[in-house]
């Protein structure tokens, strides 16, 4: 089945939802990874995360406009954890539930990233007010700023994310197997991972990889081989053709992905039963046996939804941060028992942040820019990058009287860092990034 943005996979009832592809993976297994293996994981917070009570800064002016300006939303002093400091000296806290993620940041393993979002170009309250300068298009839409950070296309639409731009960029170098994608979902489509020359592929986190419905009894066998003649015979139909390609070459890639699984031995590290801990299971599973599948560079895509908050705000974060903070710190876990914390980076995007302004209903409104978090070993972490607004409705981060930051970080400079890290060189970011030049700064400096 062929989804409206390129994905292209079987169900859980044929191939464990592992996508089609037209190509077999069996060439790869000859193939070793090197030394230099990299992964970036996406994590998205879907619904748009209210970053304000994400992590804080706790210099006494901010923490007091924070208090009189978010009312209900507020977080107390018991709402956070202790007060900690960053490398450049300045206090800051995370959400009493995120204590895990507090806890990297604390020993340098995670760095927040205040206030990105998606921008074509710097962009001031007074030239945003005047309509001066060119934002993006439907501002505060879910869908809208979704694909925006997929894309980081801020001015329109786009028929590749920038990590699809990113792995079109790796299939020319040939750091990978050419039979198996650099970008894997583990958590349904995503614009994302789509680029020019290569595709996306989708998988179900738990699901048997192999083809259901067959077993070792003669009948079945027969019914195999059947199946593998219908695949091979010439109908005379190119459509038709085409598709008997592509189901098996996904069968093989299906048989050899989960041959490879089978031959890893089981993580020590022990991943909470939630859909998050399930799929960054998943990744670490798949990141162990990078080098029988031939990886050197792969992008993999998890998300967490619900982040929705028009009312019942504070309860609804008290669920969710307990399911991420304790999954993202279980994912770390697992690079460091393979050997591999210097060679994985995560992190976060969501559609955008929410008002700093509360809503009578205990809630927030859409906004813009929002903090995000990165973690892995390469990080250099324990700091803020970038810059938290200043807590004033109708102030000079504010688009317009409910604080609705303006960001003063764009997505490209974030995801450019990322890449750059990544091996993506810089005369190729362009590529990738389209709008980067509209930026001074290219590189963020969280990654060594």
């Amino acid at each position: 089945m062929f989804s409206r943005r390129g994905f292209v996979r079987l169900g859980a009832a044929t191939v464990g939802s592992l996508a089609l592809r037209p190509f077999g993976l069996l060439p790869a297994l000859a193939q070793g990874s090197g030394p230099d293996y990299r992964a970036l994981v996406c994590i998205f917070l879907y619904g748009g995360n209210d970053s304000n009570n994400t992590v804080l800064p706790m210099d006494d002016a901010s923490f007091s406009a924070y208090t009189s300006i978010r009312g209900q939303l507020a977080l107390t002093s018991a709402d956070l954890t202790a007060t900690l400091t960053t490398a450049s000296g300045n206090p800051v806290a995370f959400h009493a539930k995120l204590a895990e993620l507090a806890s990297l940041f604390s020993s340098k393993e995670l760095a927040v990233v205040a206030n990105v979002g998606s921008l074509v170009q710097p962009l001031t309250r007074a030239l945003y007010q005047a309509q001066q300068a060119p934002v993006p298009v439907n501002l505060f839409s879910h869908s809208d700023q979704q694909l925006q950070w997929q894309t980081s296309i801020a001015q329109g639409s786009s028929a590749t994310g920038w990590a699809g731009r990113a792995a079109d960029y790796i299939a020319t170098q040939g750091y990978n197997s050419p039979a198996f994608p650099s970008f894997l979902s583990v958590a349904g489509n995503s614009l994302m991972g789509a680029g020019a020359q290569t595709q996306p592929v989708e998988m179900t986190p738990g699901q048997s990889l192999q083809l259901k419905g067959f077993n070792s009894s003669a009948q079945s066998q027969a019914r195999w081989d059947a199946l593998n003649n219908l695949l091979t015979l010439d109908s005379g139909i190119a459509l038709a053709q085409a598709a008997n390609d592509t189901v098996a070459s996904t069968i093989s890639d299906a048989t050899a992905l989960g041959g490879a699984l089978s031959k890893a031995a089981a993580l020590k590290t022990v991943f909470p039963k939630t859909s998050i801990g399930e799929q960054l299971q998943q990744v670490a599973q798949i990141i162990q046996v990078q080098a029988t599948l031939g990886m050197r560079r792969q992008i993999f895509f998890c998300s967490l939804g619900g982040f929705d908050t028009h009312t019942n705000e504070l309860n609804t974060h008290n669920s969710l941060y307990p399911q991420l903070s304790p999954a993202i710190a279980a994912f770390y876990d697992a690079t460091e028992e393979l050997g591999m914390a210097q060679n994985v980076t995560t992190f976060t995007e969501s559609d955008f942040s929410r008002t700093l302004q509360p809503t009578s209903g205990d809630g927030s409104d859409h906004a813009w820019g929002s903090h995000h978090l990165v973690l892995g070993g390469a990080v250099q972490g324990g700091q803020v990058y970038g810059k938290f607004p200043t807590f004033a409705l109708g102030g000079s981060d504010d688009a317009d009287t409910r604080g609705r930051w303006i960001p003063t970080t764009s997505i490209d400079q974030y995801g450019a860092t990322l890449c750059s890290w990544f091996g993506i060189p810089q005369s190729a970011l362009a590529t990738v990034f389209p709008n980067l030049a509209n930026f001074s700064a290219g590189q963020l400096g969280f990654l060594g």
